[in-house]
């Protein structure tokens, strides 16, 4: 199985320029892979291959003097960045085809430097590595500083350097996990727990306890409405509008890392204490169209589900997703039949009365008589 360790990293001043510098590398090679299919598409051309497009995109455009700067970063995190495009463009037809789940994906867009996200990725053949005193060695980049709040389970495959829209930067790791060594150190459990998911408290469980709702978000509201407030009132293009921004984006960030963290922690006790687990699958995106949206986006059940379900698949647990439409509050928990004693769910169908049937239109000339 694999999974992603992030941890905080914290590169110097010159660092931060040849991040700089392999960030706008990236975008440029992926917008130029972009262009490419889009010229092809339009010209009625089949699509550039992979290897046509590392060819002329990387191998070729260094030696080109408008391109000559792309030999100042490594060749590998230009080569993911191609991937990168392949991957978006596959997921786009298969999104076409239905033959992809989950929301519809569009085409891909042209990346801008003004993006609230940049990344590179360096695989095994970039040759990085982590020094004897912990810290992240990067190809053309140097040895960064990082927080290592916890140990890697094995050695990682792949490092993905990230800049988000606060300004911080973290080193993303996949590690190929072992099933067995990782449900040898859960504790054996045969207990099994249900969770109903709400606003008031963020869960109550079939034992009856009940887990208050942080609600970050609305803690927080008063904040960030002064930050965004001071946002817009600074002039577009200035510098006072970027650090305003920065601002924002880290006010943003703090509420995101309380409700992620609230999260890991819940999961991870619920997973540890039973063998079983039932939650029910919510309509998030039906509810968010409802006045409590604001409310069901800072509960973030979405993510917690998602936490639950690669975790006991991680431990062995079992986790039973109930669908949206299983009629559970009419069910009796003793017989188990729809409604307590077997009774119908609805009415039956009760006749109509003389004045209620015919058109309900204007009435006729006898009637109006």
């Amino acid at each position: 199985m694999q999974l992603r360790y992030a941890f905080r990293v914290y590169p110097d001043a010159g660092q931060r320029i040849a991040l700089a510098r392999a960030f706008g590398c990236v975008r440029v090679v992926f917008n130029d892979a972009v262009r490419a299919r889009e010229e092809a598409r339009k010209a009625g051309r089949p699509f550039p291959t992979a290897a046509g497009l590392s060819r002329k995109l990387i191998t070729e455009a260094k030696r080109m003097v408008e391109r000559a700067w792309l030999g100042e970063v490594s060749v590998v995190v230009l080569q993911q960045s191609l991937r990168d495009a392949e991957t978006a463009y596959r997921n786009f037809f298969a999104s076409l085809k239905g033959t992809r789940r989950g929301a519809r994906v569009g085409a891909p867009r042209f990346k801008s430097r003004k993006d609230a996200r940049q990344s590179i990725r360096f695989t095994a053949n970039a040759r990085w590595s982590i020094t004897d005193s912990g810290r992240l060695n990067l190809p053309k980049i140097g040895a960064v500083k990082v927080k290592w709040s916890r140990t890697l389970p094995t050695i990682p495959t792949s490092v993905t350097v990230i800049k988000d829209a606060a300004g911080r930067y973290f080193a993303s790791f996949v590690v190929d996990t072992e099933p067995a060594a990782d449900q040898a150190r859960m504790p054996e459990t045969d207990r099994a727990v249900g969770i109903d998911l709400g606003l008031t408290h963020f869960a109550v469980l079939s034992d009856g306890t009940k887990i208050d709702s942080p609600r970050f978000l609305r803690r927080a509201e008063k904040k960030l409405k002064k930050a965004q407030r001071e946002l817009s009132r600074k002039q577009k293009g200035s510098k006072n509008r970027d650090k305003a921004r920065l601002k924002a984006a880290r006010a943003h960030a703090k509420v995101a890392d309380a409700r992620r963290e609230f999260h890991h922690q819940l999961s991870t006790k619920l997973i540890s204490e039973n063998q079983g687990i039932a939650v029910e699958d919510l309509s998030v995106a039906g509810l968010a169209r409802t006045r409590l949206a604001k409310s069901v986006h800072d509960a973030g059940w979405s993510s917690f589900i998602g936490m639950l379900r690669y975790k006991a698949e991680r431990y062995g647990r079992t986790l039973v997703v109930i669908g949206r439409f299983e009629p559970t509050s009419q069910t009796c928990s003793t017989c188990g039949v729809a409604s307590a004693c077997g009774a119908p769910v609805r009415p039956g169908a009760i006749p109509a009365q003389r004045e209620e049937t015919g058109s309900h239109g204007l009435p006729t000339q006898p009637r109006a008589a």
